[in-house]
């Protein structure tokens, strides 16, 4: 079952994230994404009563020809090891894609597997004009249009929320 977070899932998902990437430092980003307000869509996956999956989704700026284009950040996404290669992470991408369309979200950036994300649209020729810490790591830096053509001529730098310093 996919569903939206609540308040009572907070320290599960802190636990998920910190077990999936070893260490505090998504789990921590979660907790100061919240905090900000920045959250855009922050998902659950359960699964015989237990949080299994979580993806978030937070508000990040593109600065771009002299104008302030509104994106989406894709981090973090875990997913518990008993639950991979199931569908759950996949699960959690297309709601999670669902909802960001349906709260007017055109543009989503993410740094991850490129062997995974383009399943989904992700590209990271879309991500090239696009400046970022990330950008230096290839492939890895990949952006999805949830608005055809909502990249078209935009060259810019993409600035992250303040939370997203726990991650340098």
């Amino acid at each position: 079952m996919i569903r939206e977070e609540d308040p009572a899932d907070h320290d599960a998902i802190r636990n998920l994230n910190r077990q999936a990437f070893d260490g505090d430092a998504e789990a921590t980003l979660v907790d100061r994404l919240r905090a900000s307000g920045a959250v855009i869509v922050s998902l659950v996956a359960v699964e015989n009563g237990d949080i299994v999956g979580h993806i978030l989704f937070s508000d990040l700026l593109i600065e771009a020809n002299q104008a302030v284009i509104p994106a989406v950040s894709l981090a973090p996404m875990a997913v518990a090891p008993k639950s991979q290669r199931r569908g759950t992470g996949s699960a959690l991408m297309q709601r999670g894609l669902e909802l960001c369309r349906e709260r007017g979200k055109s543009i989503v950036v993410v740094l991850g597997h490129p062997e995974y994300y383009p399943r989904f649209g992700f590209s990271a020729e879309l991500a090239k004009p696009l400046e970022s810490p990330y950008s230096g790591l290839g492939a890895a830096w990949m952006a999805l249009e949830l608005v055809p053509g909502a990249l078209d001529g935009i060259r810019g730098t993409v600035r992250y929320p303040a939370a997203f310093a726990v991650l340098s």
